[in-house]
C-alpha cells in the first residue's frame, strides 16, 4: 500500500508519496492544478493507494478527480492537524510528506468528504443563508435609528405593510432628514433581497422533492424545507454515525467533559468547534416546534427542562433529543409522531428512539 500527501493549494500541489514501511518512495513533486493528466499519471504507478489532503479551498476538485477504484481518498481536518498549524518551520514539500507520514502512524482526524450533490445542496443553502442575514442586517439599522429617537417597533413588524405605515406616519416626525434617506435605502435594499430570498426559497423545495429524506424530516413540526434540506445535507449518508450520540457529538450539541485524577467527571458548556450549520438548525427547530405542536412529547420535555434549569439550557437539551430522533428517523425510515410516552418520576420514552431506554427529563 502506498500513501500519498497533497498538500493543495490555489494554483498548484505539492505530492509526496510513502509506502507502508515508511519510505519515501517519490519526492515532493510540484504539479500546477491545470495539468490533471500530470498529476493523474504520477498516481497511476502506485497502487492500492490512498491520498491524503487537507481541509482546504482545493480539496472538491481533488476528490472529484481521484476518488475512485484503487484510490481511497482522505480528508484531513485541517484544523485538528496541530503538528502543521503549529509548525515553526513550514514548507509545502515538508508538509505534503507529513500528510503521508501521518496517515500510516493512524493520526490524521478524518472529515467525511460531501458529493458533488451535496456541495451544490450546500451552496444553495448558504446562499440562502447570507441573503436573509443581510436583509435582518438592514432590518436592525432601520431599528437602531428607531431608538436613537426613542421609538420602538416589534420584532417582526417591519416587514409588514402595516410597519411600513406605522414609521412613514408616527416615527417619520421625529427622525433626521439623514435619518429618513438612511431608512429609506435600507428598505430598498431589502426589497432587493426579497425576491431573491423567494427563488432561492422555491429552488430548495423543488431539491428537496428529490431526497426522499427531506420529505421524511418534514414531518417534524418546526422541520421545513429549509432546514430539512440542510440536516440531509450534513448527515447523510446516516450510515456514518453508528449511534445517536455520534450525530449528537458531530452537531455540537453534547456538552464537554473534564476529568483529572480523582475528580469526578465535571459536565460544562457546548464545544465552539463543531457543525454550527447543523446545530443552529436543530436548536432553531426546537424554537418552532414548540410553537406549531406543543402538545407533542418534545414539547413537554422542554417545557419540563426550561422550568427547572431555564430557556437556555432548555433549547440545547431539547436540540439534542431532537437530533437522536432525527438519527432514528433517518435510520428506520419512520416518520414523526406526535403522542408523547410518559413514565414515572418525569421520564418519557421518545417514540423514535428504538434503544428501549428511557431519555430522563435534565
Amino acid at each position: 500500500m502506498f500513501v500519498a500527501g497533497i498538500d493543495a493549494h490555489t494554483t498548484y500541489s505539492v505530492i509526496a508519496i510513502v509506502n507502508n514501511a515508511g519510505d519515501l518512495v517519490h519526492r515532493p513533486e510540484r504539479i500546477a492544478n491545470a495539468q490533471t493528466d500530470r498529476l493523474v499519471s504520477l498516481l497511476d504507478g502506485f497502487r492500492p493507494l490512498e491520498v491524503v489532503v487537507e481541509t482546504c479551498p482545493s480539496w472538491p476538485w481533488l476528490f472529484d478527480l481521484l476518488d475512485g477504484p484503487g484510490i481511497h481518498f482522505v480528508l484531513a481536518h485541517a484544523k485538528r492537524l496541530k503538528v502543521i498549524a503549529d509548525s515553526n518551520y513550514k514548507r509545502d514539500d515538508l508538509d505534503a510528506e507529513l500528510l503521508a507520514r501521518m496517515r500510516l502512524a493512524g493520526l490524521i482526524p478524518e472529515v467525511h468528504p460531501k458529493s458533488i450533490e451535496q456541495r451544490e445542496q450546500g451552496v444553495l443553502l448558504r446562499n440562502r443563508a447570507k441573503l436573509v442575514r443581510m436583509r435582518t442586517a438592514a432590518a436592525a439599522r432601520i431599528h437602531s435609528q428607531l431608538h436613537n429617537v426613542g421609538l420602538h417597533m416589534a420584532r417582526g413588524h417591519l416587514f409588514t405593510r402595516d410597519g411600513h405605515t406605522w414609521v412613514r406616519s408616527q416615527a417619520w416626525p421625529s427622525l433626521g432628514a439623514e435619518q429618513r434617506l438612511f431608512i429609506r435605502m435600507q428598505w430598498a435594499l431589502i426589497a432587493r433581497l426579497k425576491p431573491m430570498i423567494r427563488f432561492l426559497d422555491k429552488r430548495i423545495r423543488t431539491m428537496g422533492r428529490e431526497i426522499p429524506a427531506v420529505a421524511l424530516l418534514q414531518t417534524v413540526p418546526g422541520i421545513g424545507p429549509y432546514r430539512a434540506l440542510l440536516i440531509a445535507t450534513e448527515a447523510l449518508p446516516i450510515e456514518r454515525f453508528p449511534k445517536p450520540a455520534h450525530l449528537v457529538s458531530y452537531a455540537g450539541l453534547a456538552p464537554r467533559t473534564s476529568q483529572s485524577g480523582l475528580r469526578p467527571i465535571r459536565h460544562g458548556s457546548i464545544p465552539p468547534g463543531a457543525n454550527r450549520w447543523l446545530r443552529g438548525t436543530f436548536v432553531r427547530a426546537v424554537v418552532s416546534h414548540t410553537t406549531y405542536a406543543p402538545d407533542s412529547w418534545l414539547s413537554h420535555s422542554y417545557e419540563l427542562t426550561r422550568q427547572r434549569l431555564g430557556w437556555q439550557v432548555a433549547r440545547v437539551a431539547t436540540a439534542r433529543r431532537l437530533a437522536r430522533v432525527v438519527h432514528a428517523m433517518l435510520r428506520t425510515g419512520e416518520a414523526w409522531r406526535l403522542e408523547p410516552t410518559y413514565r414515572e418520576k418525569g421520564e418519557f420514552r421518545a417514540p423514535h428512539v428504538a434503544s428501549g431506554r428511557p431519555i430522563s427529563a435534565d
